[in-house]
């Protein structure tokens, strides 16, 4: 029998294991997911369509659209295909952290990522690579679900969100990253060696996940200790009934009893598996009444619905817009470039701008809302500008501003709820944001741009949607503070 106790004594950490390279595999990890996102949004592997002049002289398109004759809705799709396979896996991964091992699930996850992506550079057709695209997704799912509570674990107390912005700069670096680097292989050679390259990348880091000794998630039982519990009560009830049982068939136990024993112990461990299923739904629907009864989770989330909107619709279309609004002659290495530098500086500024600050929800709020609303008005006021240096420099500013936001929305994600809670907390933001977010608002854009034929215009509309965000997230933060208020005035009225 294994003591109650032991279910919850903390396993010893692996001895490759230090919280600084801990952080650094995930970074990288991190940053080869997000390279894959900038990399099918570049010129060079997303590419152009055949396009024809008045003289009735074509030029022949390049790239996936080129290749699979897309329309900029089809072109939009593939950007967010792989939402598909992420709404689905999220949940299920960080349910099922609570009955497998969390880092063996990053270990699977990192697996099907890279098999998918090998899939793209082999795809035949458009309905092939959106399939591949969605499996990216569940690939993904399990990384963005487990990653940041490891972190989160980890890091120095009075560092906490400036390892998260460590980490959620590998966001906008591996997105620039994609751009340059899908420019590069996708014009000098061809866009299905970017594929390639990718899953070539993340393939020792799949690897490494299934080999080495795995860490546990704060919060958590260690799994062996729970699958030696579950064995013992399983083995004791099926005991129980198989006692019962015989007592009640007296003398027919002594013709083909063993047989009699075999089917009561099938039947018994066939109910066993389907309770098992049961209470794992029961327990996530709990989970899930849990977090959307959370007023601070499901404000925090609506503000970053609406800043993932635009920041998605940027990533994918931000080079094409750039090079029809300005001509630029290297439309993705000057966006990589230009983000490659802000996202870095900005989403390292936020995490440790809320450290000094005091890191509380209160004050990640501010800094939410600040940050949103003061790069909404400098990205607005660069699409509004003739000049291309003048639109650089106002553009890099709001950059900078909005990326601040990144190691705060996930701090308050990850500790407005219990510790068992935060692997669900950051799947359902990441699907949400996601799901309402990026993954609709590229072929929106792309619908938006067909109808009025007009980049700047499109730009425009798409940005004051950053305002809405910094209001949303300024909620957040009145609530707060009025909870705060309620709480001093029930003390002064009911003192100790």
């Amino acid at each position: 029998m294994v003591p109650p106790s032991s279910s919850m004594d903390p396993s010893p950490p692996p001895s490759w294991f230090t919280p600084k390279r801990l952080l650094i595999i995930f970074c990288v990890i991190n940053m080869i997911n997000y390279v894959d996102r900038g990399a099918i949004a570049s010129n060079g592997v997303n590419g152009s369509s055949e396009t024809c002049d008045d003289k009735g002289i074509c030029k022949s398109g390049s790239g996936i659209q080129g290749e699979f004759d897309l329309t900029n809705f089809q072109d939009g799709l593939l950007s967010s295909a792989f939402m598909v396979g992420l709404l689905v896996a999220s949940p299920i991964f960080a349910s099922l952290a609570k009955s497998y091992n969390p880092f063996r699930l990053i270990g699977v996850g990192l697996s099907v990522w890279t098999l998918s992506v090998a899939g793209c550079a082999s795809a035949f057709s458009f309905w092939f690579i959106a399939i591949c695209r969605m499996l990216v997704g569940v690939g993904e799912a399990s990384f963005i679900s487990l990653a940041a509570p490891f972190i989160d674990d980890n890091a120095p107390v009075s560092q906490k969100t400036a390892w998260l912005a460590m980490f959620y700069m590998c966001i906008p670096t591996g997105i620039a990253l994609g751009y340059v680097y899908g420019g590069y292989v996708g014009g000098y050679f061809h866009w299905r060696y970017a594929f390639w390259g990718e899953a070539l990348l993340m393939l020792p880091f799949a690897v490494f996940g299934f080999l080495v000794k795995p860490l546990q998630l704060k919060g958590f039982s260690p799994v062996e200790s729970k699958k030696a519990l579950a064995s013992v009560e399983t083995v004791s009830s099926v005991t129980d009934v198989a006692d019962s049982k015989a007592s009640k068939l007296d003398g027919r136990m002594l013709v083909g009893g063993d047989g009699i024993i075999g089917d009561e112990l099938s039947k018994t461990s066939k109910s066993e598996s389907i309770h098992n299923i049961l209470n794992q739904l029961s327990r996530f629907a709990k989970d899930m009444k849990v977090l959307l009864v959370d007023k601070i989770y499901v404000v925090n989330v609506f503000g970053y619905i609406a800043y993932n909107f635009v920041i998605g619709a940027y990533s994918y279309w931000g080079p094409k817009a750039g090079y029809n609004i300005y001509h630029m002659k290297s439309a993705d290495m000057l966006f990589g470039g230009v983000t490659i530098v802000c996202g870095i500086l900005g989403t390292i500024s936020g995490g440790f701008i809320l450290d000094r600050m005091g890191a509380t929800i209160s004050n990640a709020f501010i800094l939410l809302s600040g940050a949103t609303f003061l790069g909404a008005i400098s990205c607005f006021s660069a699409f509004c500008l003739r000049s291309l240096y003048g639109f650089i420099v106002l553009f890099a500013v709001g950059e900078l501003l909005v990326f601040a936001t990144q190691a705060p929305v996930n701090y308050v994600c990850l500790h407005c709820v219990r510790p068992s809670l935060r692997p669900l907390s950051m799947a359902i933001s990441t699907v949400s944001i996601h799901i309402f977010g990026d993954v609709p608002s590229s072929p929106l854009v792309g619908i938006l741009q067909d109808h009025i034929n007009n980049w700047r215009d499109t730009a425009l509309i798409l940005t004051s949607i950053l305002f809405l965000a910094a209001g949303i997230w300024f909620i957040g933060f009145c609530y707060m503070l009025s909870t705060s208020l309620m709480m001093e005035v029930n003390q002064s009225l009911h003192p100790e």
